[in-house]
């Protein structure tokens, strides 16, 4: 039964590859656009039957890519037009993103001179201010620490003192 599948199975596969071989032809002969969906479609097969077979792919792109007869001295090829087309594409997005970016700092300039003509801007001392906060951050840092180390110091006399304190209520008393 297994060995019966099995031979349907390639008897079905070596007619599409039949088919897809005709269409082939039929294209190369007629000088018609060459490319995996449209023989796909001629042949009556799924475009994945193509990519699963390796060697009828690599028919079709050759087919796709290789010049047609006498015209091949004279015409342009697919190959010329396509690679053509995605130089003349990354150009245009190379264009674009320095648009975009001649925008950006367009549009930055003119903000930061809106805003310091409106008067809302900061005022010219920032940078001192911003000085005068660093070195205050600093103090307090510097306070702060002092502050911790103090802290440390009142506990430990008060734990001293309370140890002090024990000792001398748990002293026998003289007669």
């Amino acid at each position: 039964m297994t060995s019966r599948l099995t031979e349907g199975r390639r008897a079905d596969s070596a007619r599409r590859r039949e088919r897809v071989l005709k269409a082939l032809d039929t294209a190369l002969r007629t000088g018609g656009d060459i490319t995996v969906s449209g023989l796909a479609r001629a042949a009556r097969v799924d475009r994945t039957f193509l990519y699963r077979h390796r060697d009828l792919l690599a028919r079709v792109h050759a087919a796709a890519t290789a010049p047609a007869g006498d015209e091949a001295m004279t015409a342009v090829s697919r190959a010329s037009l396509q690679t053509d087309l995605a130089n003349a594409l990354e150009r245009n997005n190379r264009l674009a993103a320095r648009v975009r970016q001649l925008e950006k700092r367009l549009s930055q300039s003119i903000g930061a001179k809106v805003w310091a003509d409106s008067g809302l801007g900061a005022s010219a001392d920032v940078d001192q201010l911003q000085r005068r906060i660093t070195t205050l951050e600093q103090q307090v840092s510097n306070m702060q620490g002092e502050l911790d180390e103090r802290t440390e110091e009142l506990e430990a006399a008060r734990a001293a003192n309370r140890e002090m304190t024990r000792s001398l209520n748990h002293r026998p008393a003289r007669l």
